[in-house]
């Protein structure tokens, strides 16, 4: 590991045991926070969520201005629950639709920007079994009291749950097969972090608008990478939240997860002048499936779709007022 890394670990990663409500409130001055939530068929899990946020952070302690659900297409009961448990819900195709439909949960939070007021957002997964409000508190911690940071990413500890029980450090699989050999080969400066696919983050909108958004499963990676590039590693940080459990997804999805990684690494080694090819990379992805005595091929795409940094969209400013009365900067 570098040495410039290892100094980073020590400076930029704390524990959110470090940042109570109490200290937090006292440093937001004046500051305006959303909880940015993207769902699809969250319907178990993401009332709970909201509730739990709504409950401690909102009218215990009024550290959090607004709570948003950006409804991905559901077709279960996630923006009633959502509603009920108090949060604000926007369906994400209703965002800008002059921009026309593209999927994903890169999607969701890149939409997130044109319908909230916050000066600072949280992004938190919705499908999580074990949320607590330190999850919040946590990611803006180093954000409340450092205005050198701008980008706040989780680390915990990532369980398998499996129908044989749970293997403590066995979750992440993208994260240890894909995304981390990735970063060490490509961009080893960012090597510090734990969990560079965290699905819970918080940055400032100051920033998050200046950046892409891949649409699909390498927002994460691609919000890191270009971040670093817009801010420097000292502009980034990371905050232990303990444990994280969520639902898992199949060897299929993650098959599909690694394929749009891997894709989204390539688009910035593009960019970077580092790859140099007039032929992008195939988006098919081929599995094989054993039929009687054969092998048959299921194929599918893996392709990366991406939205332009929202600051640089015409109708931002004016979507983002009529939504929340603010007009952009």
């Amino acid at each position: 590991m570098l040495t410039e890394v290892e100094e980073w670990i020590r400076r930029r990663t704390s524990s959110t045991a470090a940042w109570t409500t109490g200290g937090l409130l006292a440093a937001k001055a004046g500051s305006r926070i959303s909880v940015v939530l993207p769902a699809r068929n969250e319907e178990p899990t993401v009332g709970r969520i909201v509730e739990s946020i709504r409950r401690d952070l909102v009218e215990r302690v009024p550290l959090v201005d607004e709570i948003v659900v950006v409804d991905s297409r559901s077709n279960d009961a996630t923006a009633a629950v959502a509603a009920r448990a108090g949060a604000i819900v926007v369906a994400q195709d209703e965002v800008l639709p002059e921009l026309g439909r593209m999927s994903g949960k890169g999607e969701a939070l890149w939409k997130s920007l044109a319908v909230t007021t916050g000066d600072v957002l949280v992004f938190i997964d919705a499908d999580l079994r074990n949320f607590e409000p330190h999850f919040v508190t946590g990611l803006l911690g180093p954000l409340l009291t450092d205005p050198e940071v701008a980008y706040v990413k989780a680390a915990y500890e990532r369980p398998l749950l499996t129908p044989a029980g749970v293997l403590p450090t066995e979750g992440g699989r993208v994260t240890e097969l894909v995304a981390r050999p990735l970063i060490n080969m490509h961009w080893p400066r960012l090597a510090g972090f734990f969990q560079p696919l965290a699905g819970e983050y918080a940055g400032r909108r100051s920033v998050l608008t200046q950046v892409p958004f891949v649409t699909g499963y390498g927002v994460e990676l691609g919000l890191l990478i270009d971040l670093f590039d817009l801010v420097g590693l000292d502009g980034l940080a990371q905050v232990d939240l303990g444990v994280r459990t969520h639902s898992h997804q199949s060897t299929d999805a993650l098959g599909m997860m690694a394929g749009q990684i891997l894709l989204t690494a390539w688009m910035r080694l593009q960019r970077q002048g580092r790859v140099v090819t007039t032929e992008p990379p195939a988006t098919t992805l081929t599995r094989f499936r054993r039929s009687g005595l054969s092998h048959e091929a299921v194929e599918c795409d893996v392709h990366a779709g991406e939205r332009p940094a929202i600051g640089t969209v015409p109708g931002y400013a004016e979507i983002r007022q009529a939504h929340t009365g603010i007009r952009s900067q």
